[in-house]
């Protein structure tokens, strides 16, 4: 006999800002001091009143009118049925919205309906998962050094630098200066943030293929364990071209958010030795799995980008995990004090991503493995869309009319009993 059904009965959505303890100036937007952690926050409830919470990260309120494009695309659909939430959010897409962060939320419902962390929906187990520090700012080799020792001093073995200089020597000199430091006991990785470059404040650098392999000869004297994206996204030759010259692996893929077609691409080009797709971006838990298995069809490395908030942070731990990577590689850790803490990050969770000496245990409990602090949601989430099927049928009527809507009514509902 089968299981009945877990339809869509609301869609909810939040716009959250956090404080942040201190200002925080991320090398990816150079110029733009940041005093909030801010994202758009999905809660997904069905008719038996599980829910389901995903995030994805916001510059403010540009989802506005989301709510209104989910409603009917969402509502009384199977929750649990992933491959049709997949499509309709690929719908969605066709109108200019990529919206896969949204996705996780239906995984988060289908892991507590099943009793299951998401990581055993997969197929994988719990484990431990080591941890690298991401630093998240551009700073002079005194303060990097300064931050790489107190990271090393909380258990962390290895840790990610920033460099941003329209002088390539500068950018140099603070990875050699880091590494005569601290190299000896720490691994250092280095992020150029010039896959998905961006100006709207600041100017920022932009790096072509010979000052990346310049850069690659530099980190490579210096025991630099790998490069991230030191080149545009989409600069498909040139990425091929610069990891088969690169003596030091190179890493990249966060936000190719045309998802499994382009990474598919991607990987049998060989653009990467190690592929970062955050599900977040690049096409949700359903389409990053799938480029998982292609990564170690093609013995390729992945490593997932997780810099997004503590939700964005959970739904590539589960991947991970699940993976089989965890036994080799290490998971991205947010970390820059005293701006971006992890209480900040996690600042609506009742559980916080806390490491113990640089590893975190996988969570056990069902779904993505959090729970929503609902008195945090109040004091720094404001909600400014619910849609349930009385509110459907209302914006329906209002925008359509009496005949359409029922027009359209009748085609859902042939529709579904098909289904």
């Amino acid at each position: 006999m089968s299981s009945p059904i877990s339809r869509v009965a609301k869609v909810e959505l939040f716009h959250v800002a956090i404080p942040l303890p201190a200002t925080f100036r991320p090398a990816w937007i150079p110029g733009m001091p940041s005093n909030e952690n801010r994202f758009t926050l999905v809660r997904v409830t069905t008719d038996e009143g599980v829910e389901g919470y995903s995030a994805g990260p916001a510059i403010g309120r540009e989802r506005a009118g989301l709510g209104d494009l989910l409603g009917p695309y969402l509502l009384g659909e199977d929750a649990t049925d992933i491959a049709l939430i997949q499509q309709r959010l690929r719908e969605i897409s066709y109108l200019g919205w990529r919206n896969w962060w949204i996705e996780p939320a239906f995984w988060d419902i289908k892991g507590k309906i099943e009793g299951k962390p998401v990581y055993e929906l997969l197929g994988g187990a719990a484990c431990s998962v080591r941890l690298y520090a991401s630093t998240g700012e551009v700073k002079e080799p005194e303060a990097r050094i300064e931050e790489a020792e107190a990271r090393y001093a909380e258990g962390f073995s290895t840790v990610k630098l920033r460099v941003h200089d329209f002088d390539e020597a500068i950018d140099i000199r603070q990875v050699t200066a880091t590494a005569q430091a601290v190299g000896n006991r720490m691994k250092i990785a280095v992020d150029a943030n010039q896959g998905w470059r961006v100006t709207i404040v600041g100017d920022s650098p932009l790096w072509d293929l010979e000052r990346a392999k310049r850069f690659a000869d530099a980190c490579a004297d210096v025991g630099v364990v790998w490069i991230e994206e030191p080149i545009a996204m989409d600069a498909y030759e040139n990425l091929s071209s610069l990891t088969e010259y690169s003596r030091v692996p190179i890493a990249g893929g966060e936000l190719n958010s045309s998802g499994l077609p382009e990474l598919k691409t991607m990987i049998e080009r060989r653009c990467y030795d190690i592929f970062q797709p955050d599900a977040v971006f690049t096409g949700g838990i359903a389409q990053t799995w799938q480029v998982i298995q292609l990564l170690q069809k093609h013995d390729l490395s992945y490593a997932p980008h997780t810099w997004t908030n503590g939700i964005g942070f959970a739904v590539n731990l589960q991947l991970f995990a699940a993976s089989g990577f965890a036994e080799t590689r290490e998971l991205e850790y947010p970390l820059a004090p005293p701006g971006w803490t992890v209480a900040a990050r996690d600042g609506i969770l009742e559980d916080p991503f806390d490491h113990n000496h640089g590893v975190l245990e996988t969570p056990t409990s069902p779904g993505l493995g959090f729970t929503i602090d609902r008195k945090a949601l109040a004091r720094w989430g404001k909600r400014f869309s619910i849609m349930d099927r009385k509110r459907l049928i209302w914006f329906s009527l209002r925008h359509r009319g009496i005949n359409a809507s029922k027009e359209i009514d009748r085609a859902r509902r042939q529709r579904m009993g098909r289904a």
